[in-house]
């Protein structure tokens, strides 16, 4: 088994494999032992749990939840990495390995009630917007990702870090930052520091409209605008208008609804706000039968 406590003994390894880093998947492994066993913790998974593991690269993650009586599915975009992981883990009845870009390939994997990973800044966004809009949830989550990208996750209204994914995932999610990780903590080195989120399964967490997503982006799109304004350009741009009626009256009424003025701006409204938003909308445009 590997060193995964060494930079070094992971440098000579890729060297002797003949594996490149490749900058684009934003490769860093996780060489901080503490860290590791801090974050398999906070998953509070159970001996025998089923866990998806997003980027599982050298294994350094994927080891440390085997060990500990975990069902692994893991995703590897890597090629190489790939080749390893199936000679370190082949055979083991406990462990699968998908293949290609997760972005692409999450549908088809069997679901599970938990799920690790540490996800560059340029997938993580992205795919916890696959995964929510798409009704994929989880009982818990815990992701490492470039600590920027986890503040906005995390964020409250009114924050200056508050945006369209902070309401997104607090929609089906309660969140909090449990570590930050310095660049020392990885191999190679990062020049940016990562924290370590937790996503916990709200219990009650309402089914949204079906426009719920799509507004929440559209009011984040121009933070500048009050809502009145992005609120119009939305349902304009998005909706089937009923007959006879017009964009900025459908508005109005829906903000009235909401008791919002209409001059507020979308950092300052809370995740049920934008639930109730959505609603109304519903009822005074015919949408979401007729979104388009």
């Amino acid at each position: 088994m590997l060193n995964y406590n060494s930079a070094a003994a992971l440098r000579a390894f890729l060297e002797e494999e003949g594996l490149g880093m490749r900058k684009k998947y934003g490769q860093n492994f996780l060489i901080n032992p503490r860290a590791r066993k801090t974050i398999v913790e906070a998953l509070e998974a159970e001996n025998g749990a089923s866990v998806w593991e997003i980027g599982s690269g050298l294994g350094n993650m994927t080891h440390e939840l085997l060990t500990r009586g975990m069902k692994l599915t893991a995703f590897e975009i890597d090629p190489g990495l790939c080749s390893v992981l199936e000679e370190l883990f082949a055979g083991r009845p406990d462990f699968a390995l998908i293949r290609g870009d997760v972005l692409k390939t999450w549908k088809t994997a069997e679901r599970a009630p938990y799920l690790l990973g540490n996800l560059p800044y340029t997938v993580a966004a992205v795919l916890m917007g696959n995964l929510i809009t798409n009704n994929c949830f989880f009982s818990r989550m815990i992701i490492t990702v470039q600590k920027e990208v986890a503040e906005r996750m995390a964020a409250k209204h009114g924050s200056k870090d508050y945006s369209s994914i902070s309401v997104l995932c607090s929609s089906a999610y309660t969140m909090k930052i449990i570590m930050t990780l310095k660049g020392q903590s990885f191999y190679p080195v990062p020049h940016i520091d990562s924290a370590v989120v937790s996503f916990s399964r709200l219990p009650d967490a309402p089914a949204p409209s079906a426009l719920f997503y799509p507004l929440v982006r559209s009011l984040f799109a121009s933070r500048r605008k009050t809502i009145t304004n992005n609120l119009q350009n939305f349902i304009a741009r998005s909706c089937t208008i009923k007959e006879g009626g017009a964009a900025a009256v459908i508005a109005g009424d829906a903000l009235q609804a909401c008791g919002l003025t209409g001059g507020e701006r979308a950092e300052q409204l809370p995740c049920g706000t934008f639930l109730a938003l959505a609603e109304a909308l519903e009822k005074y445009t015919g949408c979401p039968d007729k979104i388009r």
